[in-house]
């Protein structure tokens, strides 16, 4: 070999790694533009709703593990579902049921809850931010007079921005009618001592970055800056027609028809918590009798989320905004000694909708018992991954806790399949 062959090879061996970083593949990027998060706090039992098997017997003796309920078809050949979620059953092909979640947080709620929201296990040294605050964070409101994170339902840790500060946080609210509180002024305050309030908060300007008093300046210039008619007109549910309020059904149903109005008034996340006046009293976490009606809040799921559906798909909506439904753990396919269920995290469903994704009806496979996986396991961290390489954030991303970066997901891998 000459000197000039020799260099050559040289340079194209020193350039192969080169060569073979940047030919690794993009990350995913969906179309979404927002997010709907449905949050079924307490548990939803997979093999009572979007994973059911062969029928089981819940009273008398012996009891036979199994389904509660008959399963019944879908618009997916193939995929079942509860027979209380007919409407949704009609609508499986704008749908993925991801039958293959699985944590090993399966004792506790508050833990579970915390790690279906923000994708990590609770630690003593940092509060990791949640999935609304990291997309909040991210990708802002899409308009300037609405905060671009709201949750419809209690405030909690879990929901909250964690060490990225108050500017990804969100404001809630509790009552559909009245909308979040803290946002109208005070009759006795004008124009004239508005102003003057705002000129004592200029005045506590240039705190330092990261402090408390930082932290409350961030939060009152954003109460100051959304207060007032505009903001709150997006919360009025009787500017809509009668036949859309009644098609959502009752209360939970109301909160998704305001996640709708906020979605197009630009907010980007919206959490939904079905956690008010449950009809079964106990709510989804079913141990003893809780159980008895359980398909109450299933039947009441299913009209608002397949009204929800097929509203945004009206209004040409549905391919930009992401439906979540999730909750913290599954239930098992055997019966408690009073006849209800108890906790399961070795394998449960979380729910996809609409957002530009490639959808299938159902993603991944559990045995006859809806307990163990057989194909396609996807861990929390892979379900935001999906969540968020739909809403065009880079999962693998680094955000930073002071000088500390933290990836946006604890590694987490985007479901490919739902990615066209």
């Amino acid at each position: 070999m000459n000197r000039r062959d020799f260099l050559a090879a040289s340079a194209a061996l020193a350039a192969a790694p080169a060569l073979g970083a940047d030919s690794k593949p993009a990350p995913l990027r969906g179309k979404a533009d927002a997010c709907i998060f449905v949050w079924l706090g307490g548990g939803m039992g997979q093999i009572d709703t979007f994973d059911p098997k062969a029928k089981g017997l819940n009273k008398g003796t012996p009891k036979k593990a199994g389904s509660l309920y008959d399963s019944i078809p879908t618009a997916v050949r193939g995929v079942r579902v509860c027979e209380h979620l007919k409407k949704t059953a009609d609508l499986m092909d704008r749908v993925t049921a991801v039958r293959t979640v699985n944590h090993k947080v399966v004792d506790e709620h508050a833990f579970a809850t915390n790690l279906v929201h923000t994708g990590r296990i609770t630690s003593g040294n940092v509060v990791y931010p949640s999935i609304g605050s990291i997309v909040s964070h991210q990708r802002g409101a899409s308009a300037p007079d609405v905060p671009p994170y709201i949750l419809i339902g209690y405030p909690n840790v879990s929901r909250g921005p964690g060490f990225l500060g108050s500017k990804a946080g969100y404001v809630y609210l509790t009552d559909t009618t009245a909308g979040p509180a803290g946002f109208t002024r005070p009759a006795d305050v004008d124009d004239r001592r508005a102003a003057e309030r705002r000129k004592l908060l200029e005045a506590a300007a240039g705190s330092p970055a990261g402090s408390a008093a930082a932290e409350y300046e961030a939060a009152q210039t954003e109460a100051l800056r959304l207060a007032g008619p505009t903001f709150l007109k997006h919360f009025d549910l009787t500017s809509e027609p009668a036949r859309v309020r009644e098609s959502y059904g009752g209360e939970f149903g109301q909160r998704c028809l305001l996640s709708r109005r906020l979605v197009e008034a630009g907010v980007r996340f919206i959490e939904v918590s079905h956690n008010l006046n449950f009809l079964n009293g106990t709510g989804w976490d079913v141990h003893n009798d809780g159980i008895d009606n359980q398909h109450k809040l299933i039947q009441e799921m299913d009209t608002a989320v397949s009204a929800l559906i097929l509203d945004l798909e009206a209004r040409k909506r549905l391919d930009t905004t992401l439906i979540v439904i999730a909750t913290e753990f599954g239930r098992p396919p055997e019966f408690d000694g009073g006849g209800g269920r108890g906790h399961q995290g070795t394998a449960f469903s979380l729910v996809l909708a609409g957002g530009g994704l490639k959808h299938c009806g159902a993603y991944g496979a559990t045995d006859d018992l809806a307990k163990q996986i057989v194909e396609n396991p996807v861990s929390i961290p892979d379900f935001h991954a999906t969540i968020h390489a739909a809403l065009g954030i880079d999962p693998a991303k680094e955000l930073h806790d002071g000088p500390r970066p933290v990836p946006i997901t604890d590694g987490g891998k985007p479901i490919r399949a739902l990615f066209g």
